[in-house]
């Protein structure tokens, strides 16, 4: 498996599925998250809002696929990133199985490609490096059949914390 490092816009990557750093409700909100809806237009809002309807929304550390709508991906794969409570919550924890549980829907859909935001550094405010080390460990230690993972930066801080993490 290929593990990419870019700079830049999520929502302009061309892959099978980006990974939406989303809430529990699926509706959009700030950061990737709107950016993604907003990107993906009515579809993906539609998709999330069946997935709510069905089962309640989306839990910290799980994870649930929708079409891409307008985007350039085929689909999204939306998952809730923990809050940091001064790793007083199982924050690691919660984290770690964001990415394990985008990777088996990956697994499962049969999907090759696969971009990835920095989940939970925003907003959330997990700690960059603490969050980035995860990342790569976990994707690392739980290959799928992929053939690519994009780790998508939207800041040159987090691009700076993966380049060094991945030693290029």
């Amino acid at each position: 498996m290929e593990l990419e490092l870019v700079l830049g816009d999520i929502t302009k990557i061309e892959v099978d599925a980006i990974v939406n750093a989303a809430n529990t409700s699926l509706l959009g909100g700030g950061g990737v998250d709107g950016a993604i809806h907003r990107a993906g237009g009515k579809e993906v809002l539609d998709d999330c809002i069946r997935i709510r309807n069905r089962q309640g929304g989306c839990k910290v550390g799980e994870a649930v696929i929708t079409t891409a709508g307008k985007l350039r991906a085929k689909h999204v794969i939306h998952t809730v990133g923990p809050r940091w409570n001064n790793g007083q919550s199982n924050e690691d924890e919660k984290l770690r199985n964001c990415y394990i549980n985008c990777l088996a829907i990956a697994q499962e859909h049969g999907l090759k490609t696969m971009a990835i935001p920095n989940i939970s550094t925003g907003i959330y405010k997990f700690p960059k490096e603490r969050a980035a080390a995860i990342a790569i460990e976990t994707v690392q230690k739980h290959p799928a059949d992929l053939h690519r993972i994009v780790f998508v930066c939207f800041d040159a801080e987090n691009y700076a914390i993966y380049n060094n993490l991945l030693g290029n």
